[in-house]
């Protein structure tokens, strides 16, 4: 699987997301300001932010501040679930878009099928018709979830970001979204360097003279997934842009596919009726 960089998945719409990206999860504004600006210099093209993590200034400031054309910079920001709401939702995507400082953001998601997810999707679905979004999706979507949706709405979600690593391998919604065009997106793949340490993942790494963060990054590319690791350390991005210039063998992926056992290390969406 030739990859790099700059190598993009097509969306269900046409519009292409980069394979990595950036998260910025409990950063500060300037934290995340920094971390997007390290970013976006080493050559990182997609930024992934959330109006529940209150940086997206930050990260407006950034991107506008790089000198990159607006069209070559993805970026994702997140309907957060209390806004979750015909009405609501309209709103908060403006006051993400004015705290970003864009007219568009490229991918906009509802963060979390809690409260009124269907009248939040019919308010995606006038956003992406407005232009205020290029592509609309959802996170933390599991498959009956996403089944709701879809049987009432002609807009299939674009992406679903759910946590997702060698350790949480969730094959069966992954299955499900293959099959229905949804590209999914991995947050957390490195398990908040819970993992790192883990004796089989250390020695698989070591046959490929690779770090443990290296392997689960590019175990993730090779489903067919984006993945936005966190990082706010420019060392650390580098070290998980440099994933393209090896394969992890289809032996080597299957071992690490049984390395699954459930862990999550954020939130678990399979209480949400």
């Amino acid at each position: 699987m030739a990859l790099s960089l700059s190598s993009t998945i097509a969306l269900n719409n046409g519009v292409e997301i980069p394979v990595l990206g950036l998260g910025v999860f409990q950063m500060s504004d300037e934290e995340a300001y920094r971390a997007v600006s390290a970013a976006l210099n080493i050559g990182y093209r997609h930024i992934d932010t959330a109006a529940y993590y209150r940086n997206e200034e930050g990260v407006g400031r950034a991107i506008r501040e790089s000198g990159l054309p607006r069209e070559e910079v993805f970026v994702t920001t997140k309907l957060w679930h209390t806004d979750n709401g015909f009405r609501e939702a309209l709103a908060a995507c403006d006051r993400s878009l004015e705290a970003l400082g864009l007219d568009h953001v490229d991918l906009y998601l509802v963060h979390w099928p809690r409260g009124n997810r269907q009248d939040a999707w019919r308010a995606m679905e006038r956003i992406l018709d407005e232009g205020k979004a290029r592509a609309v999706g959802v996170s933390n979507f599991l498959p009956r979830h996403l089944d709701e949706l879809i049987a009432r709405s002609p807009v299939v979600p674009a992406v679903d970001q759910v946590e997702f690593s060698p350790f949480l391998y969730q094959k069966e919604l992954l299955s499900y979204c293959r099959a229905r065009g949804i590209v999914m997106e991995a947050y957390s793949p490195l398990t908040r360097g819970r993992r790192l340490d883990d004796p089989r993942l250390v020695a698989m790494a070591r046959k490929y003279e690779r770090t443990p963060a290296q392997m689960m990054i590019r175990w993730v590319l090779q489903k067919g997934m984006v993945a936005i690791p966190k990082s706010s350390h420019p060392e650390r991005m580098r070290e998980n842009a440099a994933v393209f210039d090896f394969e992890i063998s289809a032996e080597d992926e299957a071992e690490m596919d049984s390395f699954d056992e459930g862990y999550h290390t954020t939130w678990d969406p399979a209480d949400i009726p």
